[in-house]
């Protein structure tokens, strides 16, 4: 259908569901802070398991749709591209705070956890690209490994201990109160704030899977490939939602549920791959991505890696508005995007 349109249609089409996935997602946020203050669940764990969730229906989407047109290769790429670009929308909330670093503000371990859970997940990702791999019931063994690492970076968060053994530096951003504002959502009852939630992950599937279609097409007609497009172009669009659930966290002084939903994301996407390995007809689809994927998921657990440092570091230092994390981690992903084009 799409590849039979005009490119300048699809890309149309591909703006308009971009757009779509942005204003669902900062509605979401909202939601997501209610849903958070009224349960008691607390920013870290709603940012890992419901924005993290909701905000993987892109790729999501993406996964079921171009694995059965046969582009597993634009799935993968999708996923990694987007694990790596998440990462790096960490230094879009550091701007979105200013005169701050983003690593400095926030008081949680357990978002340390998270990262740390997330960089054990894409080693994992990376070990068939070299050992090889065979299938076990319809998916690769490790893709099996995958699913129990993340099963067990849930329970080892929802069972946590870590409690808040530190506070942000100065206590307060400049010109605002120690404590974060009430909820958005404060004045809806509980029943109208998950219906809001839910309506908005409904818009944000189905602008997803208008992104994978027409991002396909778009693929193929302007002769990027797949694998390239994937990983950046594709895959900037269907982190929109972490862009600006992101944004939104930060205004409302989430930044525990800012950084989780980031982190949070990348734990949920790459066990998508096991949903790729079992409608993919051929064998462990990480093996046949081959060495594309492993550089993309390296650049994913460096890029954590670095956010990782400014967490323990916690050097409130920043250049041009942005934590001098986020400032490496922008050249890091800059010098990656190059290697990766050397990859396609």
């Amino acid at each position: 259908m799409f590849e039979n349109l005009p490119t300048a249609w699809n890309v149309v089409l591909f703006l308009v569901a971009a757009l779509a996935i942005w204003f669902s997602a900062v509605r979401l946020t909202r939601h997501a802070d209610a849903i958070a203050t009224r349960t008691g669940l607390g920013q870290e764990m709603v940012g890992l398991l419901l924005l993290g969730g909701v905000t993987s229906l892109p790729e999501l989407a993406v996964a079921t749709t171009a694995t059965l047109q046969e582009a597993p290769e634009l799935t993968i790429g999708n996923l990694l591209g987007a694990a790596a670009i998440n990462v790096v929308l960490l230094a879009l909330a550091d701007a979105a705070i200013r005169h701050r670093a983003l690593t400095s503000v926030q008081g949680s371990p357990k978002v340390i956890l998270i990262g740390v859970l997330g960089v054990v997940t894409m080693a994992v990702v990376v070990a068939p690209t070299l050992t090889g791999d065979t299938l076990v019931l319809g998916i690769g063994g490790w893709t099996w490994v995958l699913l129990g690492v993340y099963g067990g970076a849930v329970w080892v968060m929802a069972h946590s201990h870590a409690e808040r053994v530190w506070r942000p530096m100065g206590d307060a951003l400049p010109g605002r109160g120690g404590e974060p504002p009430p909820a958005a959502d404060a004045g809806d009852s509980m029943r109208r704030v998950v219906a809001g939630a839910a309506a908005a992950a409904a818009v944000i599937l189905a602008a997803g899977y208008v992104l994978a279609r027409t991002g396909d097409a778009i693929a193929q007609q302007t002769g990027l490939g797949n694998s390239f497009f994937g990983v950046v172009v594709l895959a900037m669009a269907t982190t929109l939602p972490e862009a600006s659930t992101v944004v939104a966290a930060v205004r409302l002084q989430r930044y525990e549920m800012a950084i989780s939903d980031v982190l949070g994301t990348n734990l949920f996407n790459v066990t998508i791959i096991a949903l790729v390995d079992a409608l993919h007809p051929g064998g462990p689809v990480l093996v046949e991505a081959g060495r594309f994927a492993s550089f993309a998921a390296l650049l994913a657990l460096v890029l954590t890696c670095l956010f990782l440092i400014g967490l323990v570091e916690r050097r409130d230092r920043t250049i041009r508005r942005l934590g001098i994390d986020s400032v490496i981690a922008l050249f890091v992903y800059g010098a990656g995007l190059a290697v990766l084009y050397q990859l396609r």
